[in-house]
């Protein structure tokens, strides 16, 4: 009767340290993603931030060449209608302009 109590002792010991076990790695992994959450979100929030500086400066750099290219169009539209004046005191007809050209005469646009 003893060998029976014995392995049913064991038996017994063997599920305590088994139970043991899986709680102390369930209870690791979630202290570990706890930990972790406010790392993770540190270097998310680094990353966001870096992602809008570069956009910023791409943005910035976007709207000084579409500056430079809307005076360059004021530049050659001005340019285009002194040439025109000119044959028209010539007396040369020019060409009607291209529809984009006239709606930007008549809108700025």
């Amino acid at each position: 009767m003893n060998g029976i109590w014995g392995l049913v002792g064991a038996s017994i010991t063997v599920i305590g340290v088994i139970t043991t076990g899986f709680f102390t790695y369930r209870g690791t992994r979630t202290a570990a993603a706890i930990q972790a959450g406010p790392q993770e979100e540190a270097q998310q929030f680094a990353v966001l931030q870096a992602t809008v500086a570069r956009v910023d400066q791409e943005n910035k750099e976007l709207r000084g060449r579409q500056s430079r290219l809307e005076a360059l169009v004021r530049a050659c539209t001005w340019t285009m209608d002194r040439w025109a004046r000119q044959m028209h005191q010539a007396g040369i007809e020019p060409e009607p302009p291209h529809p984009l050209v006239d709606e930007y005469n008549r809108t700025g646009v």
